[in-house]
């Protein structure tokens, strides 16, 4: 049995206790949190540390098995771009893959992350995933503009699920993007995610250039499609909306959904989620550092503050992002949005994301009968709760 004690403890439900304990048993199973009221009395046995206990990091969204195109683009370059430069060079041996994605995976490990909401393409992660100490819940993502691939797309999907399933992971069958996916195989996926009842993920208004493309049949998304992808868009009509509201109608309304990157996400959307489906079964993961390296763009996080919405955070891939941090996704919203206590970011970072992939009774809070793992917050500015540019994180169990 241990006894953890820190100047701060932030819960993840949005509580605050100065000075107080959290007591473990050896399996790292919580006992007892403790509110001393900042009267913490010197006992025998308690390890006391400067800084702030937080719950494990959940790290909503990310991509294992690109892991190798660490480095590999440059920042900036704009979404069509980035898209381009993915599809050219991700291919290579899977030794090179499984490698980069063992290193990324013990990356995440130090950086205090106990569970991910990982994007699978196929199965080449799916060997690394199975033996971390990380829970992965694995969104095995369709790709399919071509309504003609809409059956060879699923079953792909299927076969990749029964790889996992053997290897004891957790997955769904979801959706890429709005704008490589067609209504054949949307309805496909929603059949898929009405017999499993698992949460959906879906990369969600990431750009301007998919509004184009369903709003207006052209601009960037048409040309990447037609010129980069070899794929003839002559069949598609635009539906005259955006590509949010032209989609979202294809996924079932009772399945949990966690809608990705929302970069260009505005009040009217907001309005028509909520006319479309529940706000409690719906999160919205923020993934900043990938958002400003390709195309130095923030998501309005204080209109999904004044929505009271339920937000995650994620890393995205190494591809475009140079850690896999939740504790640096939260430093740059914190710079560019100060209003935004620590506290909440907490919540987002951990029981949020816990809740958005179903495994919020183990994991996501300091909570007697949890394992949710424990971080110390280190180098941070104690008064004022707030994070510095040097502020770090030390995982604790």
């Amino acid at each position: 049995m241990r006894k953890i004690a820190a100047h701060l403890i932030l819960d993840g439900r949005g509580n605050c206790f100065s000075k107080g304990i959290v007591t473990i048993d050896t399996n790292g199973m919580i006992l007892d949190v403790q509110d001393t009221g900042g009267n913490l009395q010197e006992e025998a046995g308690i390890e006391f540390y400067s800084g702030i206990l937080v719950p494990g990091f959940i790290n909503a969204h990310c991509h294992l098995e690109v892991s190798h195109l660490a480095n590999a683009f440059p920042e900036g370059a704009g979404f069509i771009p980035f898209l381009k430069m993915v599809v050219d060079q991700r291919a290579d041996e899977l030794g090179v893959i499984t490698s980069a994605a063992e290193t990324a995976d013990l990356l995440m490990q130090r950086n205090g992350i106990v569970a991910v909401g990982d994007i699978s393409n196929g199965t080449s992660s799916f060997e690394v995933k199975a033996k971390s100490k990380i829970g992965y819940f694995t969104f095995l993502e369709t790709l399919g503009f071509n309504p003609e691939r809409a059956e060879k797309a699923i079953e792909w999907a299927q076969s990749c699920s029964g790889s996992a399933s053997e290897l004891g992971l957790k997955c769904s069958i979801v959706p890429h993007a709005p704008y490589s996916v067609s209504e054949p195989l949307f309805r496909a996926v929603a059949s898929e995610a009405v017999r499993s009842g698992l949460p959906i993920s879906i990369h969600s208004q990431e750009s301007r250039e998919e509004d184009e493309l369903f709003e207006y049949g052209k601009g960037g998304m048409a040309a990447h499609l037609r010129d980069n992808l070899g794929i003839d868009t002559s069949s598609f009509l635009p539906t005259g909306r955006n590509a949010l509201r032209s989609t979202l109608e294809f996924l079932p309304a009772q399945n949990p959904l966690l809608l990705v990157h929302n970069v260009y996400t505005e009040q009217e959307d907001l309005d028509y989620i909520q006319g479309v489906r529940r706000l409690e079964n719906t999160w919205f993961v923020l993934c900043p550092c990938s958002n400003l390296f390709i195309q130095k763009r923030l998501p309005d996080v204080e209109l999904f503050r004044r929505n009271d919405l339920q937000l995650c955070l994620g890393t995205d891939s190494l591809a475009s992002n140079h850690q896999l941090s939740i504790l640096e996704e939260m430093k740059i919203i914190q710079q560019a949005f100060p209003s935004v206590s620590l506290g909440e970011m907490i919540q987002w970072a951990t029981l949020n994301g816990a809740s958005a992939l179903g495994i919020s009774a183990g994991v996501g809070s300091l909570e007697v009968g949890k394992r949710p793992g424990i971080n110390l917050l280190t180098g941070t500015d104690l008064s004022s709760q707030k994070l510095l540019p040097g502020s770090g994180i030390k995982k604790l169990c």
